[in-house]
């Protein structure tokens, strides 16, 4: 059959509307509408057939039930649900009463063409509303990961605006020990302050075990200058709570749930978040991120460099520390799980590299220690020995006990690229 001969086979199945009639042709022709393709088979078949052209009425059409000509409300509806929210891009989706997808089955079959000739009804809702809402609102489309994404309920008559995560992306030096990276619930009370009636006594009622942490600081701050509802830390691994986190500082993301606000002065976010910290932690480098720079933050392969503060058991000479220390400069060391760890790290045998040691003495029984290694390296345990389950270790070599007394995180860099790629920043 020829095109017009479809038409005209769909056109006698009772009113269709442009929109409806040209939708089964969706693929033929580019640069129009499913409106404009349905008139214009209308209008050639009424040529070719020497007949009066009749137009049918959207609001008549039995496919559709006239919701072709509710696209302007449609997006009318979407843009109010924004109005007060900042956003530069959008997706629109669009659940089909279950009777439409029944009738654009049924419209096909009675004219013997393919269930699935042209597009769905809902791909043009989509399209037809998404164009309109652009323009009302100065936005554009993205089909990965859009600022807000509309769902338009057809049959329920509603309209939902979800509002995706922002994100901020910077770097922390932790300057104060025993403060974590992120906030640590009591695990006597999950975080509750209680234990039944009476306040927790494991952690005086507050319900977490440290009253402040990286992500107190930073969080709470961001969340409010881009008025969201929530937010979640995601750091580059994390330093003990009694290490301090200086030089370069720990890359981060803080993720804001339902941001009204996306358009912010980061320098004056990493102020505020400075003031607030008084000197606990400190800011830096903050940019607004991509959604993909959380996946980065997080597996990209890292090397980190410590300082350790070390007290020997016995004596050490000079030449036996920077021996020991030569000795573990390029080695493979093979940790199993520490015992500081092992309840909540799986039992195995990690192998890492350490880079570069090199350090001093301060005297006999004291040395600072200097180590550049892999990420993963468990540095308390490569000065330790950890009872014989890192191996070589400090104390091994020197076959003297070795603990690490203060510990201070002085770099975290990519092991082959920066964190710091623009392909994952929006300014």
């Amino acid at each position: 059959m020829s095109i017009l001969e479809d038409a005209r086979a769909l056109a006698e199945s009772g009113p269709v509307c442009d929109a409806c009639l040209g939708r089964a042709f969706a693929e033929r022709s580019f640069g129009l509408t499913n409106a404009e393709r349905g008139k214009s088979l209308r209008v050639a078949a009424a040529l070719d057939d020497d007949e009066p052209y009749e137009a049918v009425d959207t609001e008549d059409c039995w496919v559709c039930e006239g919701a072709c000509a509710e696209f302007d409300d449609w997006a009318e509806r979407c843009a109010e649900a924004i109005e007060d929210v900042e956003v530069e891009t959008y997706q629109v989706g669009t659940r089909a009463p279950p009777l439409v997808e029944e009738n654009e089955l049924l419209l096909r079959e009675g004219a013997g063409l393919p269930e699935d000739a042209g597009e769905l009804f809902k791909s043009e809702f989509n399209r037809e509303v998404g164009k309109r809402v652009g323009r009302l609102t100065g936005t554009e489309v993205d089909f990965t990961r859009p600022d807000v994404q509309f769902l338009l309920d057809i049959e329920a008559d509603t309209v939902e605006a979800q509002l995706n995560s922002a994100f901020v992306y910077g770097r922390y030096r932790k300057l104060a020990r025993d403060i974590p990276q992120t906030e640590w619930p009591c695990r006597e009370c999950d975080g509750s302050g209680y234990k039944g009636k009476e306040p927790c006594d494991y952690c005086g009622g507050s319900g977490y075990l440290y009253e402040d942490s990286v992500e107190g600081f930073v969080a709470p701050v961001v969340t409010d200058v881009m008025d969201g509802v929530d937010a979640k830390f995601h750091g580059a691994g994390r330093e003990d709570v009694d290490a301090l986190m200086l030089g370069t500082g720990r890359p981060f993301v803080v993720e804001i749930m339902e941001p009204r606000r996306r358009s912010i002065d980061v320098e004056q976010l990493e102020g505020d978040i400075n003031a607030m910290a008084d000197g606990e932690i400190e800011v830096e480098g903050l940019r607004l991120a991509t959604y993909d720079m959380v996946e980065r933050v997080k597996k990209l392969d890292a090397s980190k460099e410590y300082r350790a503060a070390v007290e020997f058991d016995d004596d050490v000479t000079d030449e036996e520390l920077g021996a020991a220390l030569d000795e573990l400069t390029g080695a493979t060391i093979e940790q199993y799980t520490p015992h500081r760890v092992d309840h909540r790290r799986a039992s195995i045998t990690r192998t890492r590299h350490v880079y570069d040691a090199t350090g001093e003495l301060e005297d006999a029984r004291h040395a600072t220690v200097e180590i550049h290694g892999e990420g993963g390296l468990y540095i308390k345990e490569l000065i330790s020995g950890d009872e014989g389950r890192t191996n070589p270790s400090l104390a091994g070599i020197l076959d003297t006990g070795a603990v690490v007394t203060a510990l201070d995180v002085i770099a975290v860099e990519g092991e082959d690229e920066p964190f710091e790629d623009d392909e994952f920043f929006k300014d």
